[in-house]
């Protein structure tokens, strides 16, 4: 195994081992791919501000997310399709995840069951809902997270419809994977992960196969799937969702002050500005560029998260100088569990964690709680309304 410094470097090894079909769903986003490649990029234009002669000793990245104790500002986003990248992989990334400090989400659309992931790890970790339909499958899957101990529900709300991300349709995008030629022929050079697929009995969605109705198995997923997301999604459906759930409620999809401003309203204990990672909307602005003033416009009401296009501790730290309580990540953790298991996660872990602790450091700030827009040289017009 190289010397790992980097997400980069995870990712590198992440592709070699992992059939395409799983990379690529990872790494793409809709369409053109603008809003993807920019949810990264404009990152890039924020500048530090490095300090001198200030005492660096004693720092801290220690903080809270919506209440629960945290080693630094970072969650573990849900990613769907995780137990695919990795055999047993959703196991595999909360238990990094618990013993590194930070939350793990479980996605809806994941391989592993929420009851997997309960047996195998020791904290409550936070689950993931769509805005589906039905009302009897969604009572059921929540009544699972609340006889799974979740400490929070995420749900996402910018799902009302699937993006084209032609990689996925190009590929034949299926969990378990559809074994044509092409497929076999990548499979079969992905040894190692194939021999680990081979010792899993975990292969097919776990929170869905079987609980939904007239779903029995991975051959009726697909009907289920084009039917069950609610394009008549509004805002008092939200609501219902929200009444549904007896607990912490964070809303994931945020974009825009004004929908910021009626997640808050609704009672949401927080809001994640995501444009979930550029797999949706393309052309959509990127996620940072949105972040102040979100949270100019509700900070005070709501506690305001941020995902889509970290990929390093520095990117953690300039969401958080913008104001964000919290960060989530999908595609650096991703790489560590495709190139290296739970291991690769904790290295993950690792590398954001001692890039947002040394830079807070170099930027003249010891805790993560005293980081705020001053550590920022900010391009005029870089915000956007």
């Amino acid at each position: 195994m190289p010397v790992i410094t980097t997400i980069d470097d995870l990712k590198q090894i992440y592709k070699r081992r992992v059939p395409k079909m799983f990379y690529d769903y990872a790494e793409t986003g809709s369409w053109t791919e603008q809003t993807f490649i920019e949810n990264s990029a404009d990152f890039q234009e924020l500048y530090f501000r490095q300090k001198i002669a200030v005492n660096m000793e004693g720092r801290s990245t220690e903080t809270t997310m919506i209440g629960h104790p945290v080693s630094m500002p970072v969650a573990l986003a849900p990613v769907g399709l995780t137990g695919m990248q990795c055999a047993d992989g959703e196991i595999k990334a909360a238990r990094a995840a618990e013993r590194f400090g930070v939350p793990f989400t479980l996605s809806t659309m994941s391989i592993c069951s929420i009851e997997d992931v309960a047996e195998h790890t020791d904290k409550p970790f936070w689950f993931q809902v769509y805005t589906l339909k039905d009302d009897d499958f969604m009572r059921r899957l929540m009544e699972r997270a609340k006889a799974a101990n979740c400490a929070a529900l995420i749900i996402t709300v910018d799902l009302q419809m699937l993006g084209q991300r032609h990689k996925d349709l190009k590929n034949g995008l299926s969990a378990p994977p559809k074994l044509t030629l092409k497929s076999v022929a990548d499979m079969i050079t992905r040894v190692s992960w194939g021999l680990e697929m081979l010792g899993t009995k975990r292969r097919f969605f776990g929170n869905i196969v079987g609980h939904a109705k007239g779903v029995s198995d991975a051959s009726s997923l697909g009907s289920w799937t084009a039917e069950a997301f609610d394009q008549s999604l509004d805002w008092k459906r939200i609501g219902q969702l929200i009444e549904m759930w007896d607990g912490k409620v964070i809303l994931k999809g945020i974009l825009d002050a004004a929908d910021a401003v009626k997640a808050a309203e609704l009672g949401a204990d927080a809001i994640v500005v995501s444009n979930h990672g550029g797999r949706q909307l393309d052309g959509a602005s990127s996620s940072i560029r949105m972040l102040s003033h979100i949270v100019d416009t509700v900070g005070h009401k709501t506690e305001v998260l941020f995902d889509s296009g970290i990929r390093s501790g520095q990117d953690v730290l300039k969401a958080i100088a913008l104001g964000a309580k919290g960060t989530m990540i999908g595609r650096a953790y991703t790489y560590g569990l495709g190139a290296n298991g739970e291991k690769g996660v904790t290295d993950a872990l690792k590398i954001i964690h001692k890039e947002l602790d040394t830079t807070m450091g170099l930027c003249g700030r010891t805790l993560i709680r005293d980081v705020d827009q001053d550590i920022l040289i900010i391009p005029d017009g870089f915000h956007r309304k």
